[in-house]
């Protein structure tokens, strides 16, 4: 009896190669995220930025531990039974930041669902921390969606972070198969009612392509984000992590991913980051740097 055929991958094209990291800043922020006991979402969903972001001294730190208590069928975060609640991670995580002379901090974390609210307070202890030992620099948090559980959304929103980011992921025909943990009109209540408690909170979210998706299925969901008054948006290749996630459809070309951000720019998003290497976190301090200089030169004109 023959044996069945190998299964062909994919080749990967060149514009989504990277060099593998060797740099002294990638093993420095290593060695830090080690000796504060703390996780990367950079590690731990296997980022190929990883090796550039960290030479640049970028790193969005991932609190709650690194165990999800759900299983997205695109990431690569592990699933199971999670460790209990750090009560050091707050100053570890400011402490991080303020040796590594970040002017603007990532914070994510994995899904609490097993917590009465989700991991909320643990982001507010972290925002607080960073916001006392390291006054100076901008906190944006991506957050999971708390199982929509009461007060949840509410209590970190009123923490104050620069952005709060949350991902839709994907378009709403995938959830099922993606994403069955969500609700994609969950995911955009609740960056609506960040938006209603505090309008100076810049907020964001992301999809990725390659999952069977359709031009006008893209479209629509920026639509959905308007809407709901999102100013940032992000769109990325995904990249099968391993044989056991989600097949990925097809690379989509970074003419494409160009396409989608004309668009993206032209139903108004504030910050449009559109292109193969894309994740949430990637340069989102220089993004909003600029962001913030080019509204300061705005306002220097408008007073003239």
């Amino acid at each position: 009896m023959d044996s069945p055929a190998p299964i062909k991958r994919q080749r990967k094209p060149e514009w989504l190669r990277v060099k593998a990291p060797t740099s002294r800043e990638f093993a420095e922020t290593r060695k830090l995220m080690r000796s504060k006991n703390l996780h990367t979402v950079c590690e731990e969903a296997a980022c190929p930025n990883i090796g550039e972001c960290w030479q640049q001294r970028h790193a969005t730190v991932m609190i709650l531990g690194d165990t999800c208590t759900r299983a997205c069928a695109f990431c690569n975060v592990k699933t199971g039974r999670p460790m209990a609640v750090d009560p050091l991670e707050p100053e570890h995580v400011a402490e991080s930041c303020l040796l590594m002379g970040l002017k603007h901090i990532v914070i994510t974390s994995v899904d609490r669902d097993d917590l009465a609210d989700g991991g909320a307070d643990q982001f507010v202890q972290v925002i607080k921390a960073v916001r006392d030992m390291c006054p100076d620099t901008t906190i944006e948090i991506l957050t999971p969606d708390f199982r929509s559980k009461p007060g949840a959304v509410e209590v970190v929103a009123e923490a104050k972070p620069d952005v709060f980011n949350h991902n839709l992921e994907t378009v709403p025909r995938n959830y099922p198969r993606i994403r069955p943990g969500a609700r994609y009109y969950n995911s955009l209540r609740l960056l609506e009612t960040v938006k209603k408690i505090d309008p100076s909170i810049f907020t964001k979210s992301g999809i990725m392509t390659g999952l069977g998706e359709e031009r006008l299925e893209v479209s629509q969901v920026m639509d959905d984000m308007r809407q709901a008054d999102i100013d940032f948006i992000t769109i990325g290749q995904y990249l099968q992590p391993t044989p056991r996630h989600v097949k990925m459809d097809r690379y989509v070309t970074p003419d494409e991913f160009k396409s989608y951000g004309r668009m993206a720019k032209g139903k108004g998003f504030l910050m449009v980051s559109s292109s193969p290497l894309t994740r949430s976190s990637y340069l989102a301090g220089d993004d909003f740097a600029k962001l913030r200089a080019a509204r300061q030169k705005k306002l220097a004109v408008a007073v003239k």
